[in-house]
């Protein structure tokens, strides 16, 4: 059973070595920057179900980290909530088939209200309708799922996770973002505590 385990990780931990890394990060760092810290917009992320989930954390990620971010979701966004877009906003959209109803929908919106809003996607399809209308398209590799079904996100959310984490350091380090801007952001709790020490051992 043990061994079980271990090829779950393995295949997971494969996954993640197989992410394809191309200069499309660097230019989805450049957007994201560009557009937040130079102009004074917001990321804006999307996705639905599953990769909805991870979503979130890649936004509440970046507002902890200094760059300001929100999740819409694609079915509230098509009730009232795609007011939250404003102009130099930028999108980033996950959908591991590319396919996702919702999120083409959303996306398909956002650009009436917004012609020039530049997208990231995240995906695993490289000729899905999704990846099509990416302005920088991030490849996921597309390995197998680990669920026996083949069904089941697990393996494409665990590396939609790390995707994410690539962007986020990425931008960190490209804003200088410090132990000390980062305290601000976390009043309580141990990471809070953890900065607030950095901080002060820099002084």
């Amino acid at each position: 059973m043990t061994a079980d385990y271990k090829s779950i990780i393995e295949a997971e931990a494969d996954a993640i070595r197989g992410i394809p890394v191309s200069a499309a990060y660097d230019d989805a760092v450049r957007l994201i920057v560009e557009r937040v810290h130079q102009r004074g917009g917001k990321l804006v992320v999307t996705g639905m179900g599953k990769a909805g989930q991870i979503g979130m954390n890649i936004a509440t990620t970046f507002c902890s980290t200094g760059t300001p971010a929100v999740f819409l979701h694609p079915a509230e966004a098509q009730h009232g909530d795609l007011g939250i877009l404003q102009p130099n906003d930028l999108m980033l959209v996950i959908s591991n088939s590319g396919k996702t109803r919702e999120v083409l929908e959303v996306l398909q919106l956002a650009h009436r209200l917004n012609t020039d809003l530049p997208v990231i996607v995240i995906t695993g399809d490289g000729t899905s309708p999704l990846a099509e209308a990416a302005d920088v398209l991030l490849l996921t590799g597309g390995a197998p799922e680990v669920c026996p079904l083949g069904l089941t996100p697990t393996v494409s959310t665990t590396v939609m996770t790390v995707i994410g984490d690539l962007l986020v350091v990425s931008v960190m380090k490209r804003i200088g973002f410090t132990a000390e801007l980062y305290a601000l952001r976390h009043h309580g709790g141990y990471l809070g505590q953890k900065a607030g020490r950095k901080a002060c051992e820099k002084q």
